[in-house]
């Protein structure tokens, strides 16, 4: 069942869903809650790196091998470039793709049998820009950060690439997904613990 704006609200009140900063109320619709682009993306180079091993190399493995582990190269200069987003915005070219992370910090306990799905926005998607297509879940349990339990929340990371044919600037601060949250039946016997539990913008 995806929850209404008062059940958002309501749950928001009772810390039973966690949003920091909370979005403003031009955010919102109905049965959704827009979040916003952070201010640093990640490009994958194109150049061919050295390959793991090798004086200079990588320490991750090249995709498509048993065990590589993308977290790894997105933080591997041979593999990706941090890119901070210009004041007149990045400009997305047509075939590009780049890693982008949400402004907003989300959290979801186990405990209030909640999860949530990212859409993108049509207003983009009829540009041929697509976000977060692919893996579009945020499991129950997501954003328990285990560096700072104190303080729970972690950004959402978006892929994020263009199929049309025009350029489209991205800017900092823009409505970039949709957050939808849906019910659990049950509490879950375990929160979500997958390779991107602790993700964070890339640091400088």
């Amino acid at each position: 069942m995806i929850l209404s704006d008062r059940e958002i609200e309501a749950a928001l009140e009772d810390k039973q869903l966690i949003i920091n900063p909370r979005p403003n109320a031009e955010l919102w619709s109905s049965t959704a809650i827009d979040l916003t682009l952070h201010g640093v993306m990640v490009r994958w180079k194109t150049s061919r790196p050295l390959p793991s091993g090798e004086p200079g190399g990588p320490k991750s493995v090249y995709p498509a091998r048993d065990g590589f582990n993308v977290t790894e190269m997105a933080e591997d200069e041979h593999f990706a470039e941090k890119i901070a987003i210009p004041r007149d915005g990045f400009a997305l070219h047509p075939k590009c793709f780049v890693l982008g992370y949400t402004r907003e910090r989300i959290y979801l306990p186990e405990r209030s049998r909640i999860a949530a799905r990212v859409e993108g926005k049509s207003s983009l998607a009829r540009l041929g820009i697509g976000v977060h297509v692919t893996a579009p879940t945020i499991h129950a349990g997501f954003g328990f950060n285990k560096k700072e339990p104190e303080t729970p929340g972690l950004p959402i990371q978006l892929e994020i690439f263009n199929l049309g044919e025009f350029v489209v600037y991205l800017a900092t601060g823009m409505p970039i997904c949709q957050l939808i949250r849906e019910e659990v039946r049950e509490v879950p016997s375990k929160g979500y613990h997958g390779r991107f539990s602790a993700q964070e913008p890339f640091r400088a």
